[in-house]
């Protein structure tokens, strides 16, 4: 197994991915700018603190870690939660320090997160994909700092594949809204809502037009995604959601009422199909999601989702 270190270890997504990665039997170690508290990770699993936009600061993690892997998850991780300019600046000189250092060093696996806000959905001035489900092909148009700052950290690693042939190996993926499995008990999401509201008022998941995965699978695809690097071309990148949609009535109903024009865009997603693709994982990972929020919501939460879904027709 490998040594991989991951940066944002200790965030919502990164405790379950140092945690599915540390189960999978690999030697992790999470850097973050603050430890969490003792037993939060499993045993074995080393914490380093880091400030990596300090100058060769990420350099020198990588070089005193020695990891054979390198996750970056470290970023501003909810737009407009500080001044575009900051955002900005921040995430993309986090993506650019930690791919560039890990590269310098030779570490020969580089995977960074971006996010489906690339897509540009939810603009103020409107926006429709050339079809649906949108998937990897589909024409990015970012419309604030934080999804800018995700599409240069996709570029950033193309940019150092281009440059390095076969030598390093590079990705990127987007996990789509992730919800940690503390969540599914009842926790606020990232936004505020537990998964049960936003189940009930579909208005509250329709800004991130219904995608979601659970974190344990986004651990469950880096580990694939880690194994199969060196037989899938270089810096791929890959949505990572749900096979589903965080929904209890179709998308071909829904998407038209919240995004204006979709109608026949849409009318292909019926049943429980989700608005975002994940086939490109499927097909070159062999990576399906196993969990749903019909598998992990409690079965009284369920009906209760349901019904209030009903109610806000």
């Amino acid at each position: 197994m490998s040594r991989i270190l991951v940066t944002g270890g200790a965030g919502r997504l990164g405790r379950s991915v140092v945690a599915g990665l540390a189960g999978a039997g690999h030697h992790v170690v999470s850097a973050d700018r603050d430890a969490v508290p003792a037993g939060m990770f499993p045993a074995g699993v080393e914490q380093e603190t880091a400030d990596l936009l300090a100058p060769g600061e990420a350099f020198r993690l990588l070089e005193r870690t020695a990891p054979d892997a390198v996750i970056h998850l470290a970023a501003i991780a909810v737009p407009f939660s500080a001044p575009e300019e900051v955002i900005l600046s921040t995430n993309t000189r986090l993506a650019f320090a930690v791919v560039s250092a890990a590269t310098e060093l030779g570490i020969g696996r580089i995977i960074t997160a971006s996010s489906p806000t690339v897509l540009g959905y939810g603009s103020p001035a409107g926006w429709l994909p050339e079809s649906l489900p949108v998937d990897e092909d589909t024409t990015p148009r970012p419309w604030n700092a934080y999804a800018l700052s995700k599409l240069i950290a996709e570029q950033t690693v193309q940019m150092f594949a281009a440059a390095q042939g076969s030598r390093i190996r590079y990705a990127a993926f987007r996990p789509c809204y992730v919800i940690s499995p503390e969540e599914w008990d009842g926790a606020p999401t990232q936004q505020g809502h537990t998964v049960r509201e936003r189940l009930a008022d579909p208005a509250l998941s329709a800004p991130a037009l219904f995608n979601y995965v659970d974190a344990r699978d986004v651990a469950d695809f880096l580990d694939m995604l880690l194994q199969k690097m060196d037989t899938i071309p270089n810096g791929e990148t890959f949505f990572v959601g749900a096979a589903d949609a965080l929904a209890t009535e179709p998308l071909a109903t829904l998407l038209p009422r919240f995004v204006p024009g979709s109608a026949a865009l849409a009318a292909g997603l019926t049943g429980t199909s989700p608005a975002f693709s994940i086939a490109k994982a499927k097909r070159l990972l062999g990576w399906e999601p196993k969990r749903t929020w019909r598998t992990e919501l409690a079965e009284e939460a369920m009906v209760g989702a349901t019904t209030g879904s009903q109610e806000t027709k």
